[in-house]
Parts: structure tokens; C-alpha cells; sequence
């Protein structure tokens, strides 16, 4: 048998891949304004997901909306301001692609370590390592 037909019959043979649903999906953030705060309601279930603690989401959230914020007995991001649910999604958005997933394999399968002082991101499914942001 030719390679080719032996190609054309592995062709023909193959099972039908269809592109399959991301197993890895953020919650839509839930916020809300109580008076000059915007209250956001599930951002427990937001750092959960990502799989980071939420100091370091509340931190990052901080400075990217240029606020104070705190989180609350109940586990909801209290941010000092208004802020619109879009702006909010946009910079958890940005948290995720800078602190979640790998740069190299594009999976969430990543955890922060210390490697020589430097906090880095090591990815679990290819094994890269890489500075968080890169």
C-alpha cells in the first residue's frame, strides 16, 4: 500500500473532532451599587474559579480600578466608587489572562510559585514556566 492511500485511509477513518465547549469558564460578575460602593456580589465564586486566593484578585482589582476596596464577612469584594459590571468584567478579564492562564499553552491550569525570589507562573498541563503578565 502507498503512503498516500494509507494517508487517505487514515483521513477517512479519523472520528469527526468537533471543537468542544472551554472546560474552563468565569462566572459573569455580579455587582450591584450601595450608595458611593459597588458591591461585588459573587467575587468568592470568581476567585474560587480562577483558582487564586482573593487578597490577590481584591489587590489586583484595586489597582486596576484605581480604588480601595475590602472583602466583607459574606465574601463580596466591597469597592470604593461606581463602577459599571463591564469594567468590573473587563479587569477580572485582565487578571486572567495575566495571572491564570499560560501564556504557552493557553490552559488554566496554572498555580503562582517562587522560583529565585521571583513569583512565577508554572503551567501543570505543558509545564511551562513563565513571569506572570508575559
Amino acid at each position: 500500500m502507498e503512503y498516500d492511500d494509507m494517508l487517505n485511509r487514515a483521513v477517512e477513518e479519523a472520528p469527526d473532532v468537533h471543537r468542544r465547549e472551554s472546560r474552563f469558564e468565569v462566572p459573569d460578575v455580579d455587582v450591584r451599587l450601595e450608595g458611593n460602593v459597588t458591591v461585588f456580589e459573587n467575587f468568592r465564586a470568581v476567585a474560587d474559579t480562577l483558582g487564586r486566593e482573593p487578597a490577590d484578585l481584591l489587590q489586583f482589582l484595586q489597582g486596576e480600578l484605581g480604588t480601595a476596596a475590602h472583602i466583607d464577612e459574606r465574601g463580596r469584594a466591597r469597592l470604593t466608587g461606581e463602577f459599571k459590571s463591564d469594567r468590573v468584567a473587563d479587569a477580572v478579564d485582565a487578571y486572567t489572562e495575566s495571572y491564570v492562564v499560560c501564556p504557552e499553552c493557553g490552559l488554566p491550569d496554572t498555580r503562582r510559585v517562587t522560583e529565585n525570589g521571583t513569583e512565577m507562573l508554572k503551567c501543570d498541563a505543558c509545564g511551562a514556566l513563565s513571569a506572570p503578565g508575559a
